[in-house]
């Protein structure tokens, strides 16, 4: 995979997917922007990967704060000179409760998690990538987007408006050398349970490391058609 000298950033950078990321894509000699809200995480982050400073940012930001995201991809752009990869890992799930139930925190938090971080980090960093002529946005979203299931409609709405946003900007970004795609999963097994103890309910759930190889295909030349996909990265639902 010829990504030597791109730069690619991670937003949620210190979460079981972002962790994984950081990890594969380090030795693809690409420069990573680790984006978290979260500093000593990062710091730890960073250590953990050892990569030589001229290859590495890590940055705290909050990216339900516009003016803090733009602020990151600005420095970013001032270290590394461009910006050609976003990968949106910044998630979130609350439920357990009816519409009727449930409080107007749960979809205000769920709206901030999928929906205004997304929009917020689209505006700050996706410019930067059309400058260059190419490209890659990838965000994982959720089946239940489409298809809700009872007690879980805050999560289902806040993935809904995330999906929406990456299927206008597919549509925006086309021309551009710049790719928008999402994949879908149910349940990010961060713990490897359906490994360590499968069942029945946790064989539809996605490993970070099955996410992330699903990531480099996405950044490779093999995929440069490949725009506005949702891919099912579940066993059965």
């Amino acid at each position: 995979m010829a990504l030597e000298n791109r730069t690619a950033v991670i937003t949620g950078a210190t979460g079981g997917l972002g962790t994984t990321l950081t990890r594969d894509l380090s030795p693809l000699k690409c420069n990573l922007a680790l984006l978290d809200i979260d500093t000593d995480k990062l710091d730890a982050l960073r250590k953990i990967i050892g990569l030589q400073e001229s290859r590495v940012l890590t940055r705290t930001v909050n990216l339900l704060i516009a003016a803090e995201t733009k602020a990151a991809a600005e420095a970013v752009v001032a270290k590394f000179g461009h910006v050609d990869i976003l990968l949106h890992a910044v998630g979130g799930w609350t439920g357990g409760k009816t519409l009727l139930e449930a409080p107007r925190s749960d979809l205000e938090f769920m709206l901030n998690q999928h929906i205004w971080s997304a929009f917020n980090v689209t505006q700050a960093f996706v410019p930067h990538l059309i400058r260059n002529g190419w490209g890659r946005i990838i965000m994982v979203t959720s089946p239940y987007a489409t298809r809700p299931n009872a007690k879980g409609g805050p999560y289902a709405i806040g993935k809904a408006g995330q999906e929406a946003l990456l299927l206008t900007l597919s549509q925006e970004l086309k021309g551009t050398g710049v790719t928008a795609n999402m994949l879908q999963a149910k349940s990010i097994d961060v713990r490897r349970e359906k490994i360590s103890a499968p069942t029945a309910d946790n064989a539809a759930w996605t490993t970070p490391e099955e996410l992330s190889a699903a990531v480099q295909y996405l950044l490779s030349d093999a995929a440069s058609t490949v725009n506005g996909a949702r891919i099912p990265m579940y066993g059965n639902y």
